[in-house]
């Protein structure tokens, strides 16, 4: 039973965090109406025609996170495989330029790796303190 519920309950984390960002890009755009000297009520009109349906972005948000995913698992075995046959290169290889070869597909495949790693972070893992503020279009 465990396993069926994984997929809803995935899905409902992802969409907590898409939630997340779009409100983080809200509030920016909120504050920054703000500080151009608009009113609260003139900054959130203007914050709701500039970023448009929220719920629909938002949908459309988690459907592309949730078509990536495949793909990133596809492009991580893509990389260990990779980065283990440049270690084989390396280490089978008697000729220098040979086993710098093996070096440079271990070098791609780390920085791949980096690379999916670096996407995957959000404003929850990297800011220290990420409350809503009262003029947040979710709170309303």
């Amino acid at each position: 039973m465990q396993n069926l519920l994984t997929p809803l309950r995935n899905r409902r984390e992802l969409e907590l965090e898409v939630e997340e960002e779009l409100r983080l890009h809200i509030d920016l755009i909120l504050r920054d109406n703000i500080k151009r000297g608009m009113s609260p009520e003139e900054a959130r009109t203007a914050t709701l025609k500039r970023f448009g349906n929220v719920d629909r972005v938002k949908n459309e948000c988690v459907e592309i996170c949730r078509r990536s995913r495949p793909l990133q698992r596809a492009f991580k075995i893509c990389l260990i495989l990779l980065a283990m046959t440049g270690l084989v290169v390396r280490i089978v290889s008697t000729d220098r330029h040979v086993a710098h070869i093996g070096f440079t597909l271990i070098a791609i495949a780390v920085a791949g790796r980096l690379l999916l790693y670096v996407r995957s972070l959000t404003p929850s893992h990297s800011l220290q303190s990420n409350k809503p503020t009262s003029l947040s279009l979710f709170n309303n």
